[in-house]
């Protein structure tokens, strides 16, 4: 059986916020939050904003060009060679 339950009016305020800040509806983030808590949810949606903040600021790589410079680094640390076929 499901209890019905009702946010106060200062948690109400907090979900709406977050909401926007995130991007969702209410009722999508009250899912989150729910599993989550308020506390986690803010902190995550504040990290997600900076990393996209910074990424636009820095510019970013596609994800083949990081994978491959990282290839590049762990091979180099540990004195191999790569063909230039399998790069």
């Amino acid at each position: 059986m499901t209890r019905p339950f009702a946010l106060t009016p200062a948690q109400q305020r907090r979900l709406e916020k977050l909401a926007r800040d995130a991007g969702r509806s209410a009722g999508e983030t009250l899912r989150f939050v729910l599993q989550d808590g308020f506390e986690f949810c803010e902190w995550e949606v504040r990290e997600s904003r900076a990393a996209d903040a910074a990424a636009k600021r820095r510019g970013a790589v596609p994800d083949a060009m990081a994978q491959r410079r990282a290839r590049q680094l762990i091979d180099s640390a540990h004195g191999r060679r790569r063909s230039r076929k399998a790069a």
